[in-house]
């Protein structure tokens, strides 16, 4: 429990004070009438704050059964949060001048993977269980962004391929299709809701080159294929980490204490591609968007969206900024950079979106980063880039040269990434805390000293990140290494200044 719990005069939330709650901010349906029929993998803030929301609403408008079972897939801190509160949140809605918050209550149970990997796989198997989502995070699937293949030198993969209870995600989710084939527990939907290209193509894959490493991989393998689904999908909403006044705003407004509340911006999307395996929620009725093909949305939303995201946190970072929104609230020729990122690097890129305005969508972007009730950190946007960019940067540059173009706002943001990694410092000489895969092999080998020139060269050799088209690509590596220059000599502002205007 927060140091901040101790000073509240009010109850905490569970089903016990759920009465305490105003009737409008709580479940509109018995939550006695759930059952678990849906395993998420990866429960933080943004599943709670996104699928939940979602198959709330769906429950609460078409009925149904469907109840969540959460897992958390690193430590026991949400199970530790909920359980005391019989697994019930709220979710806290900055839009601008006004918050709200509503009662979420399709969680009926948390377990925690490192402490009962037994228990997950048990999860998986039942009968009743006929979905599984997952928010792992790019990292979580343990797999090279260049190759999209299982990383087999993984030591946690190595060891649920030797026959441990299984600790990784993929290892999991074999593991529970294999028993629900043993016992004929029947069919299995599998969503993956991670910022993966095509990303339930992907996960298919992962799950299929682990299965066959495993003794009877061969009959397992067609099973799924006979009996596993894995449709696409896009998931679209900013989660910033909860602040102890945000505790305390739906405090107040509950007139209870929430110790796992999540805090979330009002916009939200979910685009399915419809092809399951067995019965869902009535996703439909809550407003997501179920198609033919998810590829359109996901590359827009992932290419402008998170793309223009990353890049206005390493910039960010580097001039200082701590909070995205102020960034665009100080009038900083970052926003030039974005607006060129998006229309002249990424827009030319993408297909048309049934149902979306391409340049309305870059404005909404833009308008959602200057939120000024939600405080998302540049510095947790800019987390473990070497999985986040090869979606969000790498694809848009790609193609860009493949069609004869110089993207200079996308390498901009590479460069950017670049000097986080290879510097650690701020343009005022403020250390960085840097958090990405790549952080401890780059200090290894360069400091701040070390030119530009090698910088680029070293880090585009790392294979995981760049495949052997862009890291050969002489006039990407040019580009590059003009940035860096500049952005060490002139700081992230004056550089992005350069940028969007043209040079």
């Amino acid at each position: 429990m927060s140091a901040l719990a101790a000073h509240v005069p009010i109850s905490r939330l569970s089903r016990a004070t759920l009465s305490k709650v105003p009737a409008e901010l709580t479940p509109s349906f018995d939550l006695a009438g759930l059952r678990p029929r849906i395993v998420h993998l990866g429960i933080g803030a943004f599943h709670r704050a996104h699928q939940a929301a979602f198959t709330q609403a769906a429950v609460a408008n078409a009925g149904g059964e469907w109840g969540i079972c959460g897992v958390t897939q690193r430590s026991s801190t949400v199970r530790d949060q909920l359980a005391p509160q019989d697994c019930l949140f709220s979710v806290l809605v900055h839009g601008g001048s006004q918050s709200t918050a509503q009662v979420v209550g399709v969680l009926t149970e948390v377990l925690c993977g490192p402490e009962d990997p037994g228990a997950v796989v048990a999860r998986l198997a039942m009968h009743e269980t006929e979905v599984v989502t997952l928010t792992v995070t790019e990292q979580g699937y343990r797999y090279d962004p260049a190759t999209g293949n299982l990383r087999l030198e993984d030591p946690e993969l190595a060891a649920d391929l030797q026959g441990r209870p299984p600790r990784t995600t993929v290892g999991q989710l074999v593991g529970g299709l294999d028993a629900r084939r043993r016992t004929g527990a029947g069919p299995l939907t599998v969503l993956c809701c991670d910022n993966l290209a095509r990303n339930g193509r992907m996960l298919r894959s992962l799950v299929e080159q682990f299965a066959l490493r495993r003794p009877g991989g061969a009959a397992l393998g067609e099973w799924i294929d006979a009996h596993a689904r894995f449709p696409c999908t896009m998931v679209d909403r900013i989660v910033p980490a909860t602040t102890d006044a945000d505790r305390q705003t739906a405090a107040r407004l509950l007139c209870a204490y929430d110790e796992g509340v999540v805090v979330a911006e009002p916009f939200s999307q979910w685009v399915i591609e419809d092809d399951f395996a067995a019965a869902r929620p009535a996703w439909e009725r809550a407003g997501v968007q179920l198609v033919g093909d998810v590829r359109p949305h996901q590359r827009a939303k992932v290419r402008l969206l998170n793309g223009a995201h990353s890049t206005l946190a390493y910039l960010g970072q580097l001039a200082g900024y701590e909070l995205v929104w102020e960034v665009l609230a100080a009038g900083s020729p970052i926003e030039g950079v974005l607006r060129r990122l998006m229309g002249e690097d990424v827009l030319p890129t993408l297909d048309a979106v049934p149902g979306l305005d391409l340049e309305a969508y870059q404005e909404e972007v833009l308008r959602r980063f200057a939120n000024p009730a939600l405080d998302h950190r540049t510095a947790q946007i800019a987390t473990d880039g070497t999985y986040k960019l090869p979606e969000r940067l790498l694809g848009t540059i790609a193609d860009r040269r493949a069609a004869g173009a110089e993207p200079r706002a996308a390498a901009l943001g590479v460069a950017a990434w670049m000097r986080c990694l290879a510097d650690r410092r701020a343009d005022d000489g403020r250390p960085l805390h840097v958090a990405d895969p790549l952080a401890k092999p780059v200090a290894e080998r360069m400091t701040g000293a070390t030119p530009a020139a090698e910088v680029v060269q070293v880090i585009l050799s790392f294979g995981q990140v760049f495949g052997g088209d862009l890291a050969g690509d002489e006039q990407l590596r040019a580009l590059l290494v003009e940035h860096l220059e500049r952005l060490r000599r002139d700081g992230a502002e004056r550089t992005a200044a350069r940028v969007a205007e043209g040079g």
